[in-house]
């Protein structure tokens, strides 16, 4: 319990302490309005200080003022031990409400737990203890066991294992050694090690999330400014029905001011706002916050209200669905065996730096004779020729073999083809792919039991790969071939073509789909924390791979919402039912404090189911 939360505490319990012998102690007059005046400026000085304040600033159409009239009036007709009850049960609320709202800021403060605090540079052969913002591109800092890594970069020195769970959501640790990258905010858990600084520390991981936590409250959503434009009309409306009803009724129907003035004084009382005006930005905050610490970074709740209403999703292929990193997956020789052909064309590849090249030499994996190897030739567009144990070595594309005059065999595998010739004699070809991820086709089946009713796949890759992937996941439609351009006119048919209630949402790996991430209604980034276009573009950044963590994101966004419509609905429904019993003098300000005060403690708690994730 804050300080703050323990002085209240102190004074309600002081005020209950002068409140109740008041009640029962045979005093009248002049002393027992004394004792109740007492108990009530114990218990709600800071609250009538607020609303003079705010009426001296023209300001004051709040709770405060209401609290303070209803109370103040309450006590004026005569009506002392309910004037301090009221203020009593609102301080009780208060002192309720302001620990269960500190138990999820203390939530998202865990989050921003990954904030390092110094970092250990090393600097003319010392160790110096400075601020991670001190720290230049290119200088080494020392991590120790135990200790967050403060700055982004990579090992030069040393091997650990790391936790990464304040950046993923995911606990299971990775090993790293020399030449390895690490992220900012992860933990270091085993060894000692050297990391040279790539990132300066404005531009690193753990700064670009913090950043955008920090400001994902900033970015209200459209009922959260349906609720602040719904206080500011409804306050005054009550405060008006309230002065007509203490006034009207006695002169129409000839009754006791009294009576009306007290009826008045309860409508005041069950009006305040507060309910909705706290619940409902604290449950987007929630939601938001219970998301990051999953690894699922929200800019805001106008992105998480939209992301609730996800009907179509469409994705990136390369990086996002495939791993975006080329691999052999078949090989089909033909008079030679399989290494044999492995071989002779990873020999001619290894001069070369083009994806396909290196994706043979990595399935070759052995050790590779250069000398064995002369006269290389890159073939713009075609392929490599090579001189290999004194044999003319030809490796590439079919239009390779049509120059050399070789026929090629027809291949039923999608991928990219490989053919090879020795001495112009055809050999075989090696079947290169990009591998779709495994966990793919169970995210895009998780989407749709959530009720996703079209799942879309644009890549730039040929109709046959895309089909074939396509088909391997069980999309809906395959769009294939296209340019950056031709995506983004894609998502804007697609945007014409869905429910008019539902948004596309399109998930991008961010480092080339910052125009299409940026057009769809909702834009997610997958394992995009090192790009900075990414992270502008998108509205919402998955911080690994998890393709899993798109349909959870969803749910998040879909319960969160659902809690806010609960909280608005049951806290109007309980204000208008004693409004209309306060008007008729059914309830007396008791019932009608304890109603409003329960109402706002139970939003508060139905909101703190959002910090869940």
């Amino acid at each position: 319990m804050s300080a703050k939360q323990k002085k209240l505490l102190i004074r309600i319990s002081a005020a209950i302490a002068i409140f109740v012998p008041a009640l029962f102690l045979p005093i009248d007059g002049w002393q027992r309005l004394v004792a109740f005046l007492f108990a009530y400026l114990v218990a709600g000085y800071d609250v009538l200080f607020a609303a003079a304040r705010k009426l001296i600033r023209g300001r004051f159409l709040d709770e405060h003022f209401l609290m303070t009239v209803a109370t103040v009036g309450a006590i004026a007709i005569g009506e002392y031990p309910e004037g301090v009850a009221v203020m009593l049960f609102y301080q009780v609320g208060e002192l309720l409400q302001s620990v269960a709202v500190g138990r999820s800021r203390r939530s998202i403060a865990a989050l921003m737990d990954i904030r390092p605090e110094r970092a250990v540079v090393i600097r003319d052969g010392a160790e110096l203890d400075v601020s991670p913002d001190e720290v230049r591109i290119g200088e080494t800092i020392v991590v120790r066991p135990g200790e967050k890594i403060p700055l982004d970069g990579v090992i030069t020195e040393g091997a650990t294992t790391v936790n990464a769970a304040a950046l993923t959501g995911e606990s299971l640790p990775e090993d790293k050694g020399v030449s390895d990258s690490v992220l900012s905010g992860t933990v270091n858990l085993s060894g000692v090690i050297r990391v040279e600084v790539k990132t300066a520390y404005e531009n690193s991981t753990v700064s670009k999330i913090l950043e955008l936590v920090e400001n994902a409250a900033g970015k209200k959503a459209r009922t959260e400014r349906f609720i602040t434009r719904f206080a500011r009309y409804y306050t005054p409306v009550v405060v008006v029905a309230a002065i007509l009803l203490a006034t009207l009724p006695p002169i129409i129907l000839s009754q006791n001011f009294s009576d009306w003035i007290y009826r008045a004084l309860v409508f005041l009382v069950v009006s305040c706002p507060c309910a909705l005006v706290i619940s409902v930005p604290l449950s987007f905050f929630g939601g938001i916050g219970g998301a990051s610490r999953k690894g699922i970074l929200i800019k805001g709740a106008t992105d998480l209200e939209t992301l609730s209403k996800a009907g179509w999703v469409a994705f990136d292929k390369t990086g996002t669905l495939t791993k975006g990193t080329f691999s052999v997956t078949a090989v089909h020789p033909q008079k030679i065996t399989q290494a044999e052909l492995l071989d002779i064309a990873a020999a001619a590849e290894s001069y070369s730096s083009h994806p396909l090249a290196g994706a043979i030499v990595r399935a070759h994996g052995s050790h590779i004779e250069k000398n064995r190897i002369t006269d290389v030739a890159e073939l713009a567009g075609l392929g490599v020729r090579a001189r290999i144990d004194d044999r003319v070595v030809h490796v590439g594309n079919a239009a390779l073999m049509e120059q050399i005059t070789v026929c090629p065999r027809d291949c039923h595998r999608h991928g990219s083809i490989v053919h090879i010739a020795i001495e112009n004699e055809y050999m075989g070809h090696i079947v290169i792919s990009d591998e779709v991820k495994p966990d793919a086709k169970e995210s895009l089946d998780s989407l749709r039991a959530i009720g996703i009713s079209r799942i879309v796949m644009l890549t730039g890759d040929s109709h046959e790969v895309g089909q074939a992937v396509g088909r391997a996941l069980g999309v809906d439609e395959t769009c294939a071939e296209l340019l950056p351009d031709h995506k983004v006119a894609e998502v804007e048919r697609l945007l014409q073509e869905k429910p008019q209630n539902r948004s596309l949402v399109f998930v991008g790996d961010g480092i080339n789909d910052a125009p299409v991430l940026s057009r769809a209604d909702v834009g997610v980034a997958m394992g995009a924390l090192g790009s900075d276009a990414a992270i502008e573009a998108a509205d919402v950044v998955i911080t690994d791979d998890q393709l899993g963590k798109i349909a959870r994101a969803i749910r998040i966004a879909r319960r969160t919402m659902r809690i806010v419509r609960e909280n608005i609905a049951f806290a109007l429904a309980i204000k208008f039912a004693f409004l209309a019993l306060g008007a008729f003098g059914i309830t007396t300000m008791w019932l009608a404090v304890f109603a409003d005060v329960g109402v706002t403690v139970l939003a508060v708690l139905n909101s703190m189911r959002t910090l869940k994730g």
